[in-house]
């Protein structure tokens, strides 16, 4: 017989699974000895050593989840695979949880696109959502700068650019 758990109780252990995640992802780079950030990249780390020209906007577009690597101004909320920290608010997450899980339409993320990547403006919580539940694309509103001189793209991993 298969016990089936409610809706309370599925959010709530899904909460508890993202931040064991980003735990275990904390202590393995620990063990590792690497030198990586924890945290997501912040936008204006990119943004000081590729000049920014203009910004225009480009829609809404349906974007690769892998190609979101950092945040506008939460990136210490979330570590680097958009699991959240102590710093996240649990009910805002579970609340966007229920939702995901329940089948409804999430508003579109806010996004800005750098050099070919993508940082968070809004919709934080819906990437980690997102990201939890292993979706690929997810709907986004976006902007792009468009970056002087050569372009380049963020590793994810290491969160250093590259030529």
């Amino acid at each position: 017989m298969v016990d089936l758990m409610n809706l309370e109780d599925q959010v709530d252990k899904d909460f508890t699974v993202a931040r064991r995640r980003a735990r275990l992802g904390k202590l393995k780079e620990f063990l590792l000895r690497r030198g990586t950030r924890s945290t997501l990249l912040s936008s204006d780390e990119i943004r000081r050593p590729v000049p920014a020209s203009g910004a225009m906007y480009r829609g809404r577009q349906t974007v690769e989840v892998s190609r979101i690597v950092g945040s506008v101004g939460k990136h210490q909320q979330f570590d680097r695979n958009f699991m959240p920290l102590p710093r996240t608010s649990p009910e805002k997450w579970k609340r966007i949880d229920r939702a995901f899980r329940r089948g409804h339409e999430l508003p579109a993320v806010s996004l800005l696109e750098l050099g070919g990547d993508y940082f968070v403006n809004d919709g934080h919580h819906r990437v980690s959502v997102a990201r939890f539940h292993g979706a690929e694309w997810i709907d986004a509103e976006v902007t792009e700068y468009k970056s002087l001189g050569t372009r380049q793209r963020v590793r994810p991993f290491d969160c250093q650019p590259t030529a």
